[in-house]
């Protein structure tokens, strides 16, 4: 099936199940306003829809109450103990401005922009030689990220460079756009992997020697595995460490950070993880969570104004009496 009629199967599905006709009309509407938004953009520099979008980052920062006070408070947990109230302010300030480039502007754009040729010109590549190493062995990988930096860029410029991936996400309400999104990513070789369901299919990846990559730091639920995260447990998905144990399959701890002003990034591997570690572990699977969450934490403490902190991260608190089973350090308690 071709892209035009992919797209039109997708307008017949929002349309079918839609609950209401109004409902149907809000969903097109909005996918409307989304590509008449990205095609105004297109015909700007990137670093003007940049600029424009630091000012509306400023207005969400000012205008949006709930979500300044979930920051405010998430950072002064996390870096209260090192900084002061007037550094956390600004910290929470440029993580929205941040944010609004990425959301506004970055994700819309990036696929035009960043081709086999001219990846250069927006992305460097930090020492991610051990990384490559692991992906190009084809002995089935796992990829971890954040919501730091670019993290769709960090997939996204990999699969670029010829090395293919399959992205797990979680599909948008809005079918319409969910499609448009999807086939913009696979243009440039980012396959996408619905995680509701996917189970059976990144078994099959892995143990075919495919790459896995998530956005590991969402709130699993009070089910999830406690790990600390910044000095307070947080919970996570089981299905990471569980996937690499069953598969033996090494873990991936990068990112794509923003280097200076403007769209330029640069990539990093964090840590990989070998199964080598877990294996005499007495909770191994605690303790490949703990390792991971440290990793991305190392990250994000360089540079926090470039994570989520609007984001209800603790919002899962251990049942009274537990906390995580293994320490930061990653011994087991």
């Amino acid at each position: 099936m071709g892209a035009p009629q992919r797209a039109w199967v997708a307008w017949i599905d929002a349309w079918r199940s839609a609950p209401s006709a109004r409902a149907a009309l809000a969903t097109i509407g909005l996918y409307v306003a989304v590509r008449l938004w990205t095609l105004v953009i297109g015909c700007f520099p990137i670093e003007t829809n940049l600029r424009t979008a630091r000012l509306l980052g400023r207005l969400w920062w000012l205008a949006r109450k709930k979500h300044r006070d979930i920051a405010m408070d998430n950072l002064r947990h996390a870096l209260g103990d090192r900084l002061d109230e007037r550094r956390l302010r600004r910290i929470a300030r440029a993580s929205f401005e941040h944010f609004a480039q990425l959301y506004l502007v970055e994700l819309a754009l990036s696929p035009r922009l960043i081709n086999r040729w001219s990846w250069p010109r927006y992305v460097e590549l930090g020492d991610i030689a051990p990384a490559l190493r692991v992906l190009l062995a084809g002995r089935g990988a796992i990829m971890l990220t954040a919501h730091f930096g670019n993290f769709e860029l960090l997939g996204f410029t990999i699969a670029r460079l010829g090395v293919p991936i399959t992205a797990v996400m979680r599909p948008l309400d809005n079918e319409l756009i969910n499609a448009f999104l999807v086939r913009s990513r696979a243009v440039g070789g980012l396959r996408l992997l619905y995680k509701k369901g996917a189970s059976e299919a990144a078994d099959g990846l892995l143990a075919a020697g495919g790459t896995l990559c998530f956005i590991a730091d969402q709130d699993a639920g009070r089910k999830g595995v406690f790990a600390d995260f910044f000095g307070r447990p947080a919970s996570w998905y089981k299905s990471i460490g569980l996937l690499a144990m069953r598969h033996n399959a090494p873990i991936i701890v990068g990112h794509a950070a923003r280097a200076g002003v403007g769209y330029r990034y640069r990539i990093e591997v964090e840590r990989v993880i070998d199964p080598s570690e877990w294996e005499e572990r007495a909770r191994p699977l605690e303790w490949i969570t703990q390792a991971f969450a440290g990793a991305l934490e190392h990250a994000i403490r360089r540079q926090p104004e470039q994570y989520l902190w609007a984001h209800r991260r603790w919002k899962s608190r251990p049942r009274a009496g537990r906390t995580p089973a293994v320490t930061a350090s990653g011994t087991a308690r």
